[in-house]
């Protein structure tokens, strides 16, 4: 198994999330909310489809849980004046006032790979690149 590449992805996957879990517990968010979060974090107001397409989540995934995060009031769903077969999402006060506790997650997240910044974004390139590849082949 250790020569597997798919199972090394995957085995590395469970251990970011489990490293995730406690700091995402703090904030009161799974892993696909705080992802969803980033992405609304670096520009607000978003199509539910913008989203999904940038975290690679169908909208059956992405609709349960985008209404239990507007439940929680982290975000705001309404229909697209021009366009109404498109869902916006924004997020509430609440849901930008998390970004001042969820900013210490990133580098808690670095300090815990044993990584430095450089090693990092070199790996997350190669693993983008790889993805794209296997993308490519569907």
């Amino acid at each position: 198994m250790s020569d597997f590449l798919c199972f090394a992805v995957y085995s590395a996957s469970h251990a970011f999330n489990r490293l995730y879990k406690p700091l995402l517990d703090e904030l009161g968010l799974t892993y696909p909310q705080y992802l969803v979060m980033v992405t609304l974090w670096e520009r607000d107001d978003r199509t539910v489809g913008e989203i999904g397409e940038q975290l690679f989540l169908e909208s059956n995934t992405l609709t349960p849980l985008l209404k239990r995060m507007e439940a929680a009031g982290l975000v705001s769903r309404s229909r697209d004046p021009a366009d109404e077969r498109q869902v916006r999402l924004r997020l509430t006060g609440e849901g930008r006032a998390l970004l001042d506790k969820a900013r210490l997650v990133p580098p808690c997240m670095l300090e815990a790979t044993g990584l430095t910044g450089e090693e990092a974004r070199s790996l997350t390139d190669q693993i983008g690149a790889l993805r794209t590849r296997l993308s490519a082949s569907e």
